[in-house]
């Protein structure tokens, strides 16, 4: 005898034919009643970023208060701004503001990969010794001492054993990362991309910003996403913030 399917199953049940898509973004699990749990397609957030620029460092002062109200419902990256220069020595890479600029890069890329749960706080780590402090060797090992990085756990070889940045993995993400960025049009620091869309520019005031440049602004409008996505996914089993 069949039974009417509850918006739970079919929400399970749909995890089965989701678009390619979605089923290459970050999931999760997350509680919506009771002891169900389902999963939880995050949305991708990118900050167009220089390590050492004073825009970037004001977007990720603001983005620090929007993680702690969404961070399980969003992915967070950066794309470092850059240009690709063969005939750098370090890099391969131009920074604008030099090679503490490059290795500040290179630093958080690689704590990226091999830390991501700790990534955040190493960054905000870093920001608050000041952008002149980010990419220094002494300030990364402070750093990762502080956010309980276990430096041996790859990141020492991605970075450089001597925090230099010089690493040739690390030097290798930087590379990919820049191209990246490049192919998707970033060229300003700090930009805003919400789910694919840039959303707002900072650079030295505020441009482009059609829904707002507060942390309520970006709050919603990533909940605004997260809801359509996760609606596409599994029905309209969420309506709402969470």
């Amino acid at each position: 005898m069949f039974t009417t399917a509850t918006p739970v199953f079919l929400a399970l049940s749909a995890l089965l034919f989701l678009p390619p898509q979605i089923q290459a973004s970050v999931i999760t699990p997350l509680r919506v009643q009771d002891d169900v749990t389902i999963n939880n397609v995050k949305v991708p957030v990118v900050l167009g970023v220089r390590s050492l620029d004073g825009d970037a460092l004001l977007c990720q002062s603001i983005f620090d208060q929007v993680m702690k109200r969404v961070a399980d419902k969003i992915d967070l990256s950066f794309a470092y701004v850059a240009e690709i220069d063969t005939s750098d020595k370090d890099f391969g890479v131009s920074c604008e503001s030099g090679f503490r600029e490059c290795a500040g890069n290179v630093q958080q890329l690689c704590v990226h990969k091999y830390e991501p749960d700790r990534w955040w706080q190493f960054v905000m780590c870093q920001n608050y010794h000041g952008r002149d402090s980010v990419g220094s060797p002494d300030i990364a090992f402070k750093c990762a001492r502080s956010a309980l990085i276990d430096w041996e756990n790859g990141v020492d070889q991605c970075i450089g054993s001597d925090g230099s940045g010089t690493g040739a993995e690390g030097v290798r993400l930087l590379r990919q990362n820049v191209k990246a960025t490049r192919e998707a049009e970033i060229d300003t620091s700090c930009t805003i991309v919400i789910n694919n869309t840039p959303v707002c520019i900072h650079d030295g005031i505020w441009k482009g910003c059609e829904e707002g440049h507060t942390v309520e602004d970006f709050v919603r409008q990533i909940n605004t996403e997260w809801n359509k996505i996760n609606n596409a996914a599994f029905g309209n089993l969420f309506e709402g913030d969470y």
